[in-house]
């Protein structure tokens, strides 16, 4: 018997864009993190998109384009806190708090990504 994965579950291609795009909304704007994304917005965000479809079990379409997704290794030349981390945090759970869908299966989404963000924490004070 398969499972569906979690991608599957709450809805494939059209909740990750929805996630993506309420997200990256919150994100562009929170005083804090947005210096975080100074590049072009739209490539911003469809690089989540590609990457979030792959790591909530969705076809692999990060690697497929830009390689193994060694996401620590890209974020590196980044300057990322702990007070970081919690942010991205808090516009991820709004941003999944937006979707509709079942609460747990909001707090599974949700739960996939503070071990993620947490990794990313490369310094230990604000800059």
């Amino acid at each position: 018997m398969e499972t569906e994965t979690l991608y599957e579950r709450i809805g494939g291609d059209s909740a990750v864009r929805k996630l993506t795009d309420r997200f990256y909304d919150l994100v562009f704007e929170h005083e804090l993190i947005a210096r975080l994304f100074k590049t072009d917005k739209e490539t911003i965000r469809e690089k989540q998109r590609l990457f979030l479809t792959q790591f909530l079990g969705g076809p692999q379409l990060y690697s497929e384009i830009h390689g193994h997704p060694m996401m620590r290794a890209r974020h590196m030349p980044h300057p990322i806190t702990e007070d970081d981390a919690v942010a991205w945090l808090q516009c991820m759970a709004q941003a999944v708090g937006s979707l509709d869908l079942d609460p747990e299966l909001k707090d599974e989404l949700f739960n996939r990504f503070p071990r993620t963000a947490f990794f990313m924490v490369n310094c230990e004070t604000d800059v």
